[in-house]
């Protein structure tokens, strides 16, 4: 049988960080229970022979433990060696907590502070009891202030759970818009489980918040349509505004790049909104759109066909452009690779020929994770095919 190593305390002191690092989170979430605890620790006696092998090590390995003072309770006991006669050796360490790991790695002013921040949160919300573990950076190593904000935080959101308030309005001293934008991830978590919502509750929703409106860009191509909102071109605005405007718009043009719709010139009765991804389903709540023709034009690759599936599923009819088999071949030179795909194997909403596209492109039958960009199609190409689409001359 092969002999245990002699443990000196550096040796159990690296043992100890090692299980301090994998389990302390358990162990807070444990701390009144203490079921794993005492943990000992075995030092390595040597038999005689290995210790005659190793003479000098083993006196450096008894004088260690000889001198150590620390945290535990060190267990010695006695053999009666034939050669060398009856001698002293450490046997056991013994730990009865997890604060005497702690102090072994010099860590016991944090366990502390964890401990009593854990206790003073369960004892108002029973309910993190099991939860707070994985939060043990926050509970030692918060600022005092910081640790009473996130207190104030909880118990506020608890108390209004559908104040209707912007972040900036809320009523909680020391708090400020900054402060909860960088804690909304543990904020959420803590307020899921304190309430019983799901894990993956939204923030704002959660909290019963006024989330800041999203704005979208948009631009009227049709110098009659501008007229009607004293000439402006380009506008950015929230959706629930531009839902008030009283136009009229033959065409919608839904294009994904940026640089694609500031680069559209005039066309008839015409809007074209920019830069949506799959936020496109805002644009079901703006009413003077229902009617008009839809035109979705995108990347060619797994997300750009989900983004039209999306927009289908909330607009209806939507046509697409250059967004074809044709398209994508005819521009194979300048292909480039999607960093990951659309996790789906089918999109209900799309045509039988998008689908083709789709599932081929998943299954790399072009090459690995294909994808066509809308911005390196030629712009002299994009115009006749919009043109076309738009039954322009």
């Amino acid at each position: 049988m092969r002999e245990a190593a002699l443990k000196l305390p550096a040796d159990v002191r690296q043992l100890l960080q090692r299980r301090y690092d994998s389990r302390h989170r358990d162990w807070l979430a444990d701390s009144v229970a203490d079921t794993a605890w005492p943990l000992e620790i075995a030092l390595g006696i040597p038999s005689e022979q290995a210790a005659l092998a190793q003479l000098d090590a083993t006196k450096a390995w008894v004088h260690a433990w000889q001198r150590w003072q620390g945290a535990g309770t060190l267990q010695w006991t006695e053999r009666r060696w034939r050669m060398l006669g009856t001698q002293r050796v450490p046997e056991l360490l013994r730990l009865d907590d997890p604060r005497q790991v702690a102090q072994w790695l010099d860590d016991a002013a944090r366990w502390d502070r964890a401990v009593a921040r854990h206790a003073l949160l369960v004892a108002r919300w029973p309910a993190l009891a099991q939860r707070l573990g994985r939060l043990f950076a926050v509970l030692s190593d918060y600022p005092d202030a910081d640790f009473e904000r996130l207190v104030a935080a909880l118990a506020w959101f608890e108390a209004h759970p559908a104040s209707n308030l912007y972040l900036r309005q809320l009523p909680i001293a020391g708090l400020d818009t900054k402060w909860i934008e960088s804690r909304k991830a543990i904020l959420t978590e803590l307020i899921c489980c304190v309430t019983g919502r799901p894990a993956d509750s939204d923030f704002y929703t959660l909290c019963g918040l006024r989330r800041a409106p999203v704005y979208v860009r948009m631009r009227i191509l049709d110098p009659d349509l501008r007229a009607r909102v004293g000439g402006i071109s380009d506008l950015a605005a929230p959706v629930a505004d531009l839902a008030q405007l009283h136009i009229a718009p033959l065409h919608v043009l839904i294009v994904e790049n940026l640089q694609t719709g500031l680069a559209l010139q005039d066309l008839p009765g015409t809007v074209a909104f920019m830069g949506l991804g799959y936020s496109v389903d805002l644009l079901a709540q703006i009413p003077w759109l229902r009617d008009a023709d839809r035109i979705y034009w995108g990347d060619i690759d797994t997300h750009g066909y989900a983004i039209v599936d999306r927009a289908r599923a909330r607009l209806g009819t939507v046509r697409t452009i250059l967004m074809d088999e044709p398209t994508l071949l005819s521009h194979r030179t300048l292909w480039t690779t999607e960093p990951a795909q659309h996790g789906a194997d089918e999109l209900p909403h799309l045509l039988p020929a998008e689908q083709a596209v789709y599932r081929a492109l998943r299954q790399h039958a072009w090459g690995q994770a294909v994808r066509l960009e809308q911005e390196r199609i030629g712009w002299a190409v994009a115009e006749v095919a919009l043109a076309g689409t738009l039954g322009c001359r």
